[in-house]
């Protein structure tokens, strides 16, 4: 029998092949690790044999060397990950992606980087090279740095002079990435020095309250992110947050709402009931593909005065002919639309802990209809063990040896779903996690609705009203 390492480099090999037949099948090209990232190179990734070979090749790279590295070398990767958050967090907010791409190719020597941002240079430049060791940024001579397409992706592409000009508003119109790697290397960096603390406090270890979370015992008040985010000294940061969000939507499949569910299996007329949906982003995709379907947005008052203004810069017709309706409810008071035909949540229970998910699931539960439709657009955490359930489920899972999740490659999941404890006390959840809670709150689960290929973990949870 074959060895593990000898197993990994049978997949290595063959979805390399592969990878490199389909990129010139359809007229793509595998990516530089030394060239900034750009759409188009990720174009590779159109075509599902290719980008399933990618995830093989990086999953099996991964395990590789975590069998042939020393365990002391890999823990340490572990231990020492705030070391490189901290070093990040530093060229990120003393502009070197945007100093570095000003420079081009070439790169820039660090004493000129230091003297566009004010850093001391021997200090600068031992934390890009420890961020060069690990592929961000590329140390091309002796203390000459340039991008990699990994760097490049804290570059918000505005001039640097604009933004030490303005430092406050850097992000502005930008895509919201690098505003999405800011927040997480401040407010949830700072939050996860608190974890344990918080677990290991008997009156906080077991709550779901968002005011015991590992964010409020960091900023000493028992307080949620939003009111931090309303106060004068959490102003700048929520700005950002906003904007961040926006850089969460790049991430996400712009198609993930239109494939989540057979929207055209809806009657004409059908009224979509988009709970909790800000200003009605998702409905505003949704309305324009279906127009044979009416669809209420909720969200508090505010959410609501702001998407009365996207909706009529965006698309007017949808209000004034009654296709789409905004309505002020808090999701945790009884729901006001019976019998809607289809309640829509997209990315709201992960904000909440289960209690909290119980309350707002229930609430619809008896609002709805026994032909009513819930349907949830929630990441959904595969385990690390292969799945009994992944075959009816149509769950993709990891060829042998690899971790059935694909491993490191596909942690993103994983790392939002600490994202929300840090800051939240709430969590991503597996499939029998959202079972339990639709159980719990007068729901029957039916389906998970995975998009064919999707190698993203945001999936459909489709569910009907429990029949006592």
């Amino acid at each position: 029998m074959s060895t593990p390492i000898r197993q990994l480099l049978v997949l290595i090999t063959r979805a390399v092949e592969t990878l490199e037949a389909a990129s010139q099948t359809s007229g793509t090209t595998i990516p530089d690790l030394h060239t900034p990232f750009t759409p188009s190179s990720e174009a590779f990734r159109a075509n599902a044999e290719a980008a399933e070979a990618a995830r093989i090749i990086a999953a099996a790279a991964l395990q590789l060397e975590a069998i042939v590295t020393h365990p002391y070398v890999s823990l340490y990767r572990i231990v020492a990950g705030h070391f490189k958050s901290a070093a990040l967090r530093i060229c990120l907010e003393s502009n070197v992606a945007e100093i570095l791409r000003e420079a081009g190719p070439a790169g820039l020597h660090v004493k000129d980087i230091a003297a566009k941002n004010g850093q001391e240079p021997e200090r600068l430049a031992r934390f890009m090279r420890y961020l060069a060791t690990h592929h961000v940024f590329r140390e091309i001579s002796p203390n000459v740095f340039g991008h990699t397409r990994i760097s490049s992706m804290v570059d918000t592409h505005k001039s640097s002079a604009e933004i030490f000009a303005d430092p406050e508003h850097k992000h502005d119109g930008t895509m919201g990435l690098a505003a999405l790697a800011a927040h997480h290397l401040d407010e949830t960096f700072k939050a996860s020095v608190y974890a344990w603390e918080t677990l290991s406090d008997p009156t906080t270890r077991g709550s779901g309250d968002p005011a015991a979370a590992p964010f409020s015992r960091g900023i000493g008040r028992p307080e949620g992110l939003w009111t931090y985010f309303a106060r004068p000294e959490g102003q700048v940061q929520g700005h950002r947050f906003n904007i961040a969000m926006e850089g969460v939507k790049t991430i996400v499949p712009t198609d993930a709402v239109l494939n989540a569910y057979d929207w055209g299996c809806l009657a004409p007329g059908s009224l979509v009931v988009d709970v909790g949906g800000g200003v009605g982003t998702a409905s505003l995709i949704l309305a324009a593909e279906f127009p044979e379907l009416k669809f209420l947005v909720q969200d508090l008052e505010k959410v609501i005065e702001q998407g009365e203004k996207v909706w009529n810069e965006q698309m007017p017709t949808a209000i004034s002919s009654g296709q789409v309706t905004l309505q002020a409810h808090d999701f945790f008071t009884p729901q006001p639309q019976t019998g809607a035909a289809v309640y829509f949540m997209k990315h709201i229970l992960h904000d909440w802990s289960d209690e909290y998910c119980v309350k707002i699931l229930t609430q619809l539960s008896v609002a709805a209809a026994p032909a009513s439709t819930l349907l949830l657009v929630e990441c959904l955490l595969p385990l690390a063990a292969n799945d009994p359930n992944a075959s009816e489920e149509g769950l993709q899972e990891a060829p042998a040896p690899l971790l059935a999740n694909y491993g490191g490659t596909n942690d993103m999941g994983y790392m939002l779903d600490f994202a929300m404890f840090l800051l939240f006390n709430s969590q991503e959840r597996t499939r029998m996690q959202f079972i339990d809670l639709l159980k719990r709150s007068g729901w029957k689960f039916v389906a998970v609705h995975r998009r064919p290929g999707d190698t993203t973990s945001v999936q459909c949870i489709e569910a009907k009203k429990a029949v006592p």
